[in-house]
């Protein structure tokens, strides 16, 4: 059923995917950026439904309680509760260990709002999972979603992450002017 509404969603909206058969792991992480607007989820949904990626995704553990808590996890969505000093990195390397397959999508950006830089947990995540990271985007100029790149990090953080940042410099946000290019 997700996969027809997927491609439903791509259809209607008149959106494309692109996934590699080369970039679908068992596990991995999946940045999702740019990340400026709450459309981003359902277009990210609509190319992992059509692809068949079950992945997951961190979310205020308000959200996957009550009434709408059961849609959420559907979705995908697992809860955290950042009231506390949770260690996000920790928690999800011990996820990775646990499963075994697990496609968790990070919006590296950590809010739709303008940043600075990036945060870099999916970056420490991924190192101490030892998985790859995967390169989501979403490019609204093209109206092309998908995967571009899957890239074993090399311990060399200035080195990898001017990669990440080379690959996303082209890609058209929602709203640009959220978008920072310099995302470290």
């Amino acid at each position: 059923m997700k996969k027809l509404l997927g491609r439903f969603v791509l259809f209607i909206t008149g959106w494309k995917s692109s996934y590699p058969e080369e970039y679908k792991v068992k596990k991995c992480v999946m940045l999702a950026a740019p990340h400026t607007s709450n459309w981003d989820l359902l277009f990210a949904m609509a190319v992992y439904w059509k692809e068949g990626i079950h992945n997951r995704f961190f979310i205020k553990n308000m959200y996957t309680k009550g009434f709408f808590g059961f849609f959420f996890k559907w979705l995908g969505a697992i809860g955290v509760d950042r009231s506390k000093n949770n260690n996000l990195v920790d928690y999800a390397t011990e996820l990775f260990g646990n499963y075994d397959e697990l496609v968790l999508m990070v919006p590296a950006e950590g809010t739709r709002k303008k940043v600075e830089k990036w945060k870099t947990g999916f970056y420490h995540i991924a190192t101490k999972a030892n998985v790859p990271v995967a390169l989501g985007f979403l490019d609204y100029k093209k109206k092309l979603a998908g995967v571009g790149d899957l890239i074993t990090l090399s311990g060399d953080f200035k080195k990898d992450m001017t990669v990440i940042q080379d690959f996303y410099k082209n890609i058209a946000a929602k709203h640009p002017e959220l978008y920072n290019e310099k995302i470290f």
